[in-house]
């Protein structure tokens, strides 16, 4: 390899250029292009020397050789780039001098010496400058070679004249090809030079997202795994990498889904592979906070996962993006919660039991008291009662679980006899109450259970409609289920309450700011019986409108 040729080994070829013309030097490529007629000259000077040797002689003839050579010399030795950017074209213009000596010169031994005009020809019009002025000089450049020793023999006829001009006119179109080719070439250049600014500007712009985007993602206190559609990680974060070794057992750098160290919610029981996070993810399913634990012993930590898969323009599954948070502080603090409530409750039931007691000892001696005080111990009872019932129903959402013992009853009963219980309540409220029941409609439940979730409910909608209205509790079969609904024209809710009503402890805002009284336990305890029962409970609701709680247990 030596200069601008490289001898390619594999085929066997002469690679003249390494690398694009355009990204030689200016002096590069005005020395490349005066190269094709410099070589063809100096095969035309061997030509002579073997065939034509006389041809050597002629003054013209070795004019044209000399002027060959000085104009390869000054194309390599001037500097170009210090002169004005046409300064080259020149060059081509002492071709046609050039030629026209060797064509004069060398007529009694090769004939066609002028056709090395095209070599200047295709010079000027693919330089792209002075496109017209390029076409005019491929046209008069070559007739002058021919023309001007005529006139100057003085042997001008009219066929000599008329024969030299087949020469001229194809050199004119051979110019204006090169011309048309040379115009769309720049065009397709500078449509690509635009395109590529704009890539470039897309991927600058591209690049900085991605800068952004990792920033973001090695931040926030969230652990984030991108995989594809065959379950390879495509990104993971900081926190993630961290989680990750969390997982991994001991002495096992890098573990597959299999080994990762991922328990239950007991914390002991393995998660089976095909019911863990990510693989559920790579199936293409889409979930949302689903507890696990990660690790073993003091280190391990409770981490809710959710996941989201991802879609190519076709719809089809391209992989999933899942994010894993760190919710040990807040489970831990949820378990000192229940516990302190367990210990609380257990320790108010013991004195409100006794108070109870002696308070119905007090009332059975009817004879020794007052109509004052018998009102006050009754005052005392039905404070203590509310206590207890409070107590319970603390302990009831402790355990998350309630008992229940199902048996053959007349549910039709048990709504009317909640109706008459709150019908009190529900003239002081001025609340219209009735029920919409059969006579009878048996079903398998537990009749104190299913009692309290209907004097919850019916409760509720006589408390949250302060300003009077109706309450209707209609009871229906529908297929295998038994349906009950309690509906009220109260205060109603919102979609954001409505999403947390079942929750512990939850109380609307329109609620909190009134005067009435409760502490957001009863319809958490309530969805816990229906569910006991393998039943549902839903609601429907509107602000101003009202609410209806709808109640569905198998038959």
């Amino acid at each position: 390899m030596s200069g601008n040729v490289t001898w390619d080994i594999k085929s066997g070829r002469i690679l003249f250029f390494r690398r694009p013309f355009h990204e030689y030097s200016l002096r590069g490529r005005v020395t490349l292009s005066q190269m094709p007629l410099s070589i063809t000259a100096a095969l035309t000077a061997v030509l002579m020397l073997m065939f034509f040797p006389g041809t050597l002689g002629n003054p013209l003839f070795i004019a044209f050789l000399a002027t060959q050579v000085l104009i390869l010399a000054l194309c390599y030795l001037i500097p170009w780039h210090r002169l004005p950017f046409a300064s080259f074209l020149v060059v081509p213009v002492l071709d046609f001098v050039s030629i026209a000596l060797g064509r004069e010169g060398g007529q009694e031994g090769l004939t066609g010496i002028s056709l090395l005009a095209v070599f200047p020809v295709i010079w000027l019009c693919a330089s792209g400058l002075y496109p017209r002025a390029s076409l005019v000089a491929s046209f008069v450049a070559p007739l002058a070679i021919i023309w001007v020793p005529l006139f100057l023999h003085g042997n001008v006829t009219g066929p000599d004249l008329a024969r030299s001009l087949l020469l001229p006119v194809m050199m004119l179109g051979i110019g204006v090809s090169v011309s048309v080719l040379t115009l769309s070439m720049v065009r397709q250049q500078r449509d690509l030079e635009e395109k590529d600014a704009q890539l470039r500007v897309t991927l600058k712009e591209s690049k900085r997202q991605e800068e952004l985007l990792n920033s973001v993602l090695e931040t926030v206190h969230l652990g984030v795994l991108a995989v594809d559609a065959d379950g390879h990680d495509i990104l993971m974060n900081r926190k993630q990498r961290e989680n990750h070794r969390l997982a991994s057992p001991a002495g096992n750098a890098d573990p597959n889904e299999s080994q990762l160290l991922v328990f239950q919610a007991d914390r002991t029981t393995t998660v089976p592979v095909e019911q863990r996070p990510v693989r559920r993810a790579v199936r293409g399913e889409s979930f949302t906070d689903n507890l696990v634990w990660l690790g073993s012993g003091s280190e391990q930590r409770a981490i809710t996962t959710s996941a989201r898969a991802m879609r190519d323009q076709d719809g089809s599954f391209a992989g999933s993006v899942i994010v894993f948070s760190d919710v040990t502080d807040l489970v831990n603090a949820l378990a000192a919660k229940d516990d302190f409530l367990a210990n609380v409750s257990h320790e108010f039931r013991t004195p409100l039991t006794s108070i109870l007691g002696y308070v119905e000892l007090l009332l059975d001696d009817y004879d020794g008291l007052s109509d004052p005080r018998r009102e006050a111990l009754l005052i005392i009872r039905r404070n203590s009662e509310r206590l207890l019932g409070l107590v319970s129903d603390l302990l009831a959402s402790r355990s998350g679980q309630l008992i229940v013992s199902p048996q053959a009853v007349n549910v039709a009963e048990l709504v009317r006899a909640s109706i008459s219980a709150a019908l009190p309540r529900a003239a002081a409220a001025k609340v219209r109450l009735r029920a919409d029941a059969p006579a009878c409609l048996e079903a398998h439940v537990d009749s104190g259970r299913m009692s309290q979730v209907l004097d919850n409910l019916v409760s509720n909608a006589i408390k949250y409609s302060p300003d009077g209205g109706d309450v209707v509790v209609s009871l229906d079969s529908e297929g295998s289920d038994l349906v009950c609904r309690v509906s009220d024209t109260g205060m109603g809710m919102s979609d954001k309450d409505q999403a947390e009503v079942f929750t512990k402890f939850f109380r609307t805002g329109n609620v909190r700011n009134t005067s009435i009284p409760g502490v957001g336990l009863g319809l958490s305890i309530s969805k816990a019986i229906v569910e006991a029962h393998g039943g549902s409970i839903q609601l429907r609701s509107a602000p101003g409108e009202g609410t209806t709680f709808t109640i569905r247990v198998p038959v």
